[in-house]
């Protein structure tokens, strides 16, 4: 069985990490870059950096701050915000990204999976997708969670890895910041549902929302911010609890 990845997630506004509950009332939670290298030296098995304000702000992701993370950490890092061309990954891959995420641009124009995908290959192509249970139905957003659209993120999802998408990175805006535990229904059936990774996002508060999203959500990874910004929960603690409970992750 292969790992579950523990992954933090610093979300870049204006130069600072920040967090926030269901996507609004952001507070400050440091500098990105020494976050980055603390959690590198800490355990954590992959990161991810978006520069939230990129897309609403009509500009692209600051390459400044990825080429600092970069040179701070020795594993995977992800990098998302603005994205919305071949051009655009190129530079973040040079600046030193292992892979991209995109969201909204993929929603606006589909096909730039394809043409990511086949330039880069798919393990380099993760697509975010951020929806919220309306009436029972998961509908995604765009922008930050601003723009509601008609899309379903079932269906939304089998396109997208269809269309050669390497992982799915889905945030629940009704679970974000929370800390009351992870979208698990949802997350179980697209993991049913799909053959790629699915990142399980939004939600975690305690060492238990881990083991949960896990066994229950059949998450490939957990992603999480404030409780390991603001040091709740420690991630080699969080990783011998999950291996007691006989999830495999790397120590």
């Amino acid at each position: 069985m292969l790992t579950k990845r523990i992954i933090p997630c610093l979300d870049i506004k204006n130069g600072r990490t920040v967090k926030g509950v269901n996507f609004v009332d952001l507070r400050d939670a440091g500098d990105p870059v020494e976050l980055a290298k603390q959690y590198a030296l800490k355990g954590a098995d992959e990161l991810v950096f978006l520069d939230i304000s990129a897309t609403l702000e009509g500009r692209k992701t600051r390459i400044e701050m990825v080429l600092k993370v970069a040179e701070q950490v020795n594993i995977p890092f992800t990098v998302g915000g603005g994205i919305s061309s071949i051009a655009d990954v190129d530079v973040l891959l040079q600046s030193g990204a292992d892979k991209v995420s995109i969201n909204s641009s993929a929603v606006k124009r589909p096909e730039l999976i394809n043409e990511l995908a086949n330039k880069f290959g798919s393990q380099c192509v993760v697509v975010a997708i951020d929806a919220k249970n309306i009436n029972g139905n998961w509908m995604v957003h765009l922008a930050g969670g601003t723009i509601p659209t008609e899309l379903n993120l079932f269906d939304w999802a089998k396109e997208v890895e269809q269309r050669g998408a390497g992982e799915i990175l889905f945030t629940s805006m009704d679970n974000d910041g929370t800390k009351d535990g992870f979208a698990n229904e949802a997350l179980a059936k697209l993991s049913e549902e799909l053959n790629i990774p699915i990142i399980a996002s939004g939600g975690a508060g305690t060492i238990q929302h881990f083991i949960d999203t896990f066994k229950i959500g059949k998450s490939d990874a957990a992603l999480a911010a404030s409780v390991f910004h603001f040091g709740e929960i420690p991630i080699l603690d969080l990783k011998e609890a999950l291996k007691k409970e006989n999830i495999p992750v790397r120590l």
